[in-house]
């Protein structure tokens, strides 16, 4: 049987973290049963969630996990997908997890306000009086994360453009297909949707995420996978702006 360590629902997402619903999707995908239990990133064996535990074999890394999964149980993600197809779906999952989802985080973690209203009760468990040590402790580790990427060492406006570039292309790709390589959900397709969800939740307001409710084809798109991998989660596709 297989455990998928996880954060939990949280900020209006079945899943807090990109990473935990990229793997669980792509679970579902592969037609795995599979249990759930929530799990902090030093249970992990690198310090990091998702992480699973298969009849043992404890896997962290959604990439790995990938890797793990379909080899032990002989299955493929993107069956039907030539050897182009594969490099560009590789191609694409790198720029999401490279490039867009670190300035997903940013705007979560480092505008005050949505840091106030989400990450900062991560540490409600602590007596009060620490807190506020803590959770600047907390924002300064993950500003340093970001700044070693490269994405916090930019202005905001120019982070936010970052990330509507990254959403740009992602439009394209898709265009008006139901998924990113035609009629039916590849590996890649989990990773787009967990970044895209992440960024349209109503918990958080943010630049970028009114950046991405311009684009038509994502909000739809999240909306519909959201209503595959999730029918008992509320989502509502957002009313279109302009990109």
């Amino acid at each position: 049987m297989i455990t998928l360590h996880a954060f939990g629902p949280l900020f209006g997402l079945p899943e807090a973290s990109p990473y935990v619903t990229k793997t669980e999707v792509q679970l579902k995908l592969l037609g795995l049963p599979y249990s759930k239990e929530r799990a902090r990133p030093e249970q992990s064996p690198k310090g990091q969630l998702p992480f699973v535990d298969d009849d043992g074999a404890r896997v962290a890394d959604s990439h790995f996990i990938r890797e793990h999964l379909e080899k032990k149980h002989g299955k493929d993600l993107d069956a039907g997908l030539d050897a182009r197809q594969r490099a560009e779906a590789w191609a694409i999952e790198r720029m999401i997890e490279h490039s867009l989802t670190p300035t997903m985080v940013y705007s979560r973690w480092l505008i005050p306000e949505n840091f106030a209203k989400g990450p900062a009760h991560f540490l409600d468990g602590m007596p009060e009086e620490v807190r506020p040590k803590l959770r600047e402790e907390l924002v300064a580790r993950v500003r340093e994360s970001l700044r070693a990427i490269g994405v916090a060492r930019h202005a905001d406006g120019e982070v936010v453009e970052l990330g509507a570039r990254s959403l740009g292309a992602l439009s394209v790709l898709l265009g008006d297909k139901p998924y990113l390589f035609g009629a039916r959900p590849v590996g890649v397709d989990a990773t787009a949707f967990a970044a895209l969800a992440g960024i349209l939740t109503p918990f958080f307001d943010s630049p970028l995420r009114r950046r991405a409710e311009g684009f038509a084809n994502l909000t739809a798109y999240t909306a519909r996978l959201m209503k595959e991998f999730y029918p008992d989660h509320p989502w509502e596709a957002p009313a279109r702006q302009g990109a």
